[in-house]
């Protein structure tokens, strides 16, 4: 017994409340189960559907995540945000997901794997292998928290400290789980199909955990501690306990990998693929799924479930310290707190808790498990090495469900053996995020496959298989190393003395937390060697019909495409149905066989369409692989070898691949014209713009032209004119001169920005005398406007890369522009400053402003503000739309935004244009690293 509880109940009457419990999951089984029969299923529900979704929350969640916060306050929530992210992305993932495992009658995330990929048995196998090296000592967990929490309520006495050898109550729990799992999980020989039964289980599993968890969490901060603020006031007054109540315990200070902040982003995103990836997961998330709308209710209940049962982890945690110090793991507080409050019936309410969550995970992951191992390992090494034997049996359906039932036994054997060989050893402590690592390999082989039409069946293997025995390397064997069962001179040293390989420093990368670092290298080698053989990898037709099936799951149209295919006149004398009927019912039972071909003659040819269907009902039976395998096998010899079968289940897939390819570009052709239409609409937009352009430019163009001429021929036709008024219609002419100047200048600079044509001359420059040239260049027509403008041009400013004559053009432009917009009496001003890499101009006026609408559009060509000819101002509309051409030539940025000072943004009045140029030591044509400065 743990030290520090005294209060104990009676083995016996725990042991009993434990074995009625998991009697009242068999009759909710048997319900369900019988109510499936009736045709009214209970898992019909989309609330049962993300009540389901909590098998997620084991003992790890029960007691461990207690224990965690014990030491690293909200260090347990990454645990739990990973899959609240990723069922944000449910729209996005999990209904592609969803329907592509109905369409080709998936298993296990091991069949989804080998069917994505060509159907392919080594790539099942090695998925199969994996998880069940990776997860299966997870399960030992269970067992473990199961054991210790038994011994804490009783006092370790009676059944726990039995003699005979072997014989404890992880055993009875082990014993009981594993017929569970065979009578509800293991009984029909599809394993596509659904197991009402286990899920309704474990979806009242998920309710007993989920109160369980709550009245204990009541019960602390109420009944022992009279409040959350007395609880966190006793907490605060300790030290090491308000430590707990921050951050820094859970990410410390560190900006990099290393410390707390390497792991809690670590362990979010293992967890996040861990939802999607653990064997038990997919099988109540994808394989159970009854409809694939019942996502729509589990992206917020499941994250509410999660939400809900984590509510009171840190108020438990932090009053088990305060009761019991250290004297009591801090894994079993839940136990510990209501005996020593004097509630009996509460403790064991939470050891009913923790026993559901530890059942629920147990049966779903063994029955998950054994159809991977069944499916992907065991009966593709049968039906290549023994087909002869197995083609003299009428009925493998005995044999598949006794290869199950005996991988559930073992595994749950193996499961129960690692926790009694390995006891309190760090490897088992730390088993459930080290089990994440594992199937977090299979992450990217099962995204890419969903969206890479590119991703090949080498590509797969070699990126699960790299990132497996990285993962090995860098989390499994430390792990035992750590236990003792290697030489702790492996961690510290490295193997052989070679520093270069210690698993937590590997390649010399140290300081990192041993999660964050095993996560950097497993995920390299797994990413790298995925994308690398399969960018130099010539997938088969199989593999490419599968991966247009899966990437284009929802535009395909398989069953049309098949039937294309049944047109191929060499296929007709291939198999028969007769062939195809026997093989099915080798493995499905005759009914089904009969049901499947009903009304064809035996005799007659079986054509493509009819091969899918069996290759289709096969995969609910034995996976996809497996289902080829047995498809060659099993056709009578003289209609087709075996190697000739499989060319033409390649073929028909084949034909399947162009097929969909024709579909692919028949929508790209759809989009391509939705873009010629939109392209010509914008090019009419283009040429209304263009007749607005040249009305404008000739109005401006015939305005100062007016004015010479008739002043011109004023001075022509009176010589006798006096000498002042002679120079003031001189000065008229010469101004009017130049503004005809700069509209044509305008035309020409944006011609000759077009056509790449503009003489550039860019070096470092020094931006305050060009800014203040541009400032003296406009100064009259400020003035003549009766505009007051203020400069501020700070002495000292870094020196940019830039043309000086096109900066001060820019300069010029948006003071002119300025001037133009603001009214008599207003005000502009000028300001430059440092804005990390990039020096930043400001242009600030007093005028109308620019509609967030018009932010963009003001800076295209031929564009001004007023919707007709008369509302608009002066000018060609060209000045900003140069002035961005020669801002972005330069590697900087421009925009508009209200102007700081202004009045509100709604009233639309005041605007600011800015421009950002690189500093000298940045370059030209690299952005700046802020962005657009603000």
């Amino acid at each position: 017994m743990e030290a520090g509880l005294e209060v104990k109940l009676d083995w016996a009457a725990v042991l009993i409340a434990a074995l009625l419990y998991l009697s009242a999951l068999f009759a909710i089984a048997h319900w369900a189960d019988r109510r499936e029969a009736a045709g009214r299923s209970v898992i019909a529900s989309p609330t049962i559907f993300a009540l389901s979704l909590g098998v997620y929350c084991t003992t790890w969640t029960f007691y461990g995540s207690v224990g965690r916060a014990a030491t690293l306050g909200i260090g347990f929530l990454p645990v739990y945000l990973g899959p609240t992210l990723l069922m944000l992305l449910a729209p996005l993932v999990l209904r592609k997901i969803l329907r592509i495992a109905k369409a080709q009658r998936i298993t296990s995330i091991a069949d989804f794997l080998a069917s994505r990929y060509g159907h392919s048995p080594l790539l099942g196998g090695l998925v199969a292998l994996t998880a069940t090296v990776g997860v299966t000592p997870y399960i030992a967990l269970q067992l473990k928290a199961v054991a210790v929490s038994f011994d804490a309520l009783t006092g370790g006495t009676g059944f726990g400290t039995t003699t005979v050898p072997f014989l404890d109550q992880g055993l009875l729990i082990a014993a009981v789980m594993a017929l569970f799992a065979i009578v509800f999980g293991a009984r029909q020989i599809d394993a596509a199909e659904h197991h009402p039964g286990m899920v309704a289980a474990i979806a009242l599993e998920s309710l007993v955990k989920l109160v369980a968890f709550l009245a204990v969490g009541i019960f602390v901060v109420w009944g022992l501690h009279g409040g959350l603020e007395s609880l966190f006031a006793a907490a605060s007054a300790k030290s090491d306990l308000a430590r707990l109540m921050g951050s820094a315990a859970a990410l410390g200070n560190a900006a990099s990998g290393g410390g707390p902040w390497g792991a809690w982003v670590a362990t979010t995103i293992l967890s996040a693929a861990a939802m999607l990836c653990l064997p038990r997961q997919f099988q109540v998330m994808v394989i159970e799924s009854t409809d694939e709308r019942h996502l729509d209710r589990a992206v917020w209940l499941f994250p509410l479930y999660l939400l809900l049962i984590n509510l009171f982890v840190l108020p438990v945690a932090l009053s088990g310290l305060l009761i019991f110090g250290g004297a009591l793991d801090p894994d079993l507080f839940m136990v510990g707190l209501p005996l020593t409050g004097g509630a009996g019936w509460l403790a064991l309410l939470a050891f009913l808790g923790g026993l559901s969550a530890a059942a629920g995970m147990i049966v779903v992951e063994s029955v998950a498990l054994s159809t991977m191992l069944c499916n992907d390992l065991v009966m593709p090494i049968l039906l290549r090495t023994r087909p002869q034997a197995l083609a003299r049996s009428a009925d493998l359906a005995p044999l598949l469900l006794a290869v199950r039932r005996v991988a559930i036994l073992a595994i749950l054997l193996f499961g129960y053996g690692y926790f009694r060989l390995a006891g309190s050893a760090y490897a088992l402590v730390s088993i459930g995020l080290i089990s994440f690592a594992a199937v977090a390999q299979f992450a990217p082989a099962l995204i890419g496959g969903l969206y890479w039409h590119g991703g090949t069946r080498r590509g797969a293997i070699g990126g699960v298989a790299a990132g497996t025995l990285v993962w090995a390397y860098t989390l499994l064997l430390p792990s035992f190393a750590r236990s003792g069962w290697l030489p702790a001179s492996f961690i510290t040293d490295g193997p052989w003395g070679i520093a270069a390989l210690r698993p937590y420093a590997l390649f010399g990368l140290e300081g990192w937390d041993s999660l964050a670092h095993a996560l950097f290298w497993t995920a390299l080698a797994n990413i790298g060697a995925y994308v690398g053989l399969s960018l130099f990898d010539q997938p088969g037709a199989t593999e490419r019909a599968q991966a247009a099936a899966f990437v284009d799951v929802f535009h395909s149209a398989p069953d049309a495409a098949a039937r294309q295919g049944d047109a191929l006149p060499d296929w007709r004398s291939a198999a028969s149905v007769g062939d195809l009927t026997r093989v099915v019912a080798r493995f499905l039972g005759p009914l089904r066989a009969e049901r499947a071909f009903v009304g064809a003659d035996p005799d007659e040819p079986a054509g493509p369409e009819r091969l899918r269907l069996a290759e289709r009902l096969l995969a609910g039976a034995i996976g996809g692989a497996s289902a080829r395998v047995a498809l060659a096998s099993s056709v009578s010899a003289g209609a087709v070898e075996a190697a000739e079968l499989l060319r033409m289940l390649d073929e028909t897939s084949d034909v399947i691949a162009h097929s969909r390819e024709l579909e692919r570009k028949t929508a790209e052709l759809e989009r391509a014209t939705d873009a010629l239409r939109a392209a010509n609409e914008r090019l009419t937009e283009l040429d209304r713009l263009k007749d607005d352009f040249l009305s404008t430019v000739t109005h401006e163009l015939r305005t100062p032209l007016t004015s010479i001429r008739a002043l011109s021929e004023i001075l022509h036709d009176d010589p006798e004119l006096d000498a002042e008024q002679r120079r003031e219609f001189l000065a008229v002419i010469i101004k009017e001169s130049e503004r005809l100047t700069r509209l044509i200048n305008q035309v020409l600079d944006m011609a000759k920005i077009e056509a790449g044509a503009l003489d550039w001359r860019i070096g470092t420059i020094d931006a305050g005398p060009a800014l203040a040239e541009a400032v003296a260049a406009t100064e009259a027509l400020f003035r003549e406007r009766g505009i007051a403008l203020s400069v501020e041009i700070p002495d000292g400013l870094p020196p940019v890369r830039g043309d000086v004559d096109r900066v001060i053009q820019v300069v010029v432009n948006l003071l002119s522009n300025a001037a133009k917009f603001t009214p008599s009496g207003g005000r502009t001003r000028l300001e430059a400053r440092q804005d990390r890499d990039v020096l930043r101009v400001t242009v600030a006026d007093s005028g109308p402003g620019v509609a967030a609408k018009d932010r963009d559009l003001v800076f295209d060509r031929f564009r001004q503000s007023g919707d007709t000819l008369t509302g608009k101002p002066a000018g060609t509309g060209l000045g900003l739309a140069i002035a961005k051409r020669i801002v972005e030539h330069l590697g900087g940025r421009i925009g508009v935004e209200d102007a700081p000072d202004g009045p509100p943004p709604e009233s639309g009045r005041g605007a600011a244009f800015w421009f950002t140029l690189p500093l000298a030591d940045r370059g030209i044509g690299t952005p700046p690293a802020s962005g657009r400065a603000e």
